[in-house]
């Protein structure tokens, strides 16, 4: 099973930061690689079970499942059901801290999964830019600065 760790420090305060990355359906809002989603079924974004299927802007999709999602711990995982990405059995977990000091937070994002050997380095690489993007984007939402695409 691989394993993808990012951490960083986002420069606002946890409830804003959560604020963007706790809709389950706004990737295209805060991350360059998405260009559109949806959650199926007409589902609210933050109900456990509720799937997003979106597209990035090459032409790749991917249907996730939401698992969890706590508004007391910051924390959100869900799951891989398809991708073009080539996974199998793909969880991934969210989780925000608060930084006191000078009003900031800590986010980690993890990722874990099945993957041949041949694939493993690409995989590695576009999960961790993901997560990393993300954590970016999040803060360009907040402060008004436009996604970079």
């Amino acid at each position: 099973m691989a394993r993808v760790y990012i951490s960083a420090i986002i420069n606002a305060p946890i409830e804003k930061v959560w604020g963007v990355l706790r809709d389950f359906n706004a990737l295209p809002r805060y991350h360059r690689f998405f260009a559109r989603s949806e959650i199926e079924d007409g589902l609210p974004s933050d109900q456990i079970g509720c799937v997003r299927n979106f597209y990035t802007h090459d032409g790749g999709h991917i249907r996730e499942r939401l698992l969890t999602l706590s508004d007391r711990e910051y924390r959100c995982c869900y799951n891989i059901i398809e991708a073009t990405l080539p996974v199998e059995n793909y969880v991934a977990e969210m989780t925000l801290r608060p930084i006191t000091e000078g009003n900031k937070t800590f986010g980690e994002w993890w990722a874990e999964y099945d993957v041949s050997l041949e694939n493993a380095s690409d995989v590695h690489q576009t999960v961790s830019d993901t997560f990393r993007l993300a954590f970016e984007g999040a803060e360009d939402v907040i402060y008004g600065r436009e996604v970079r695409r």
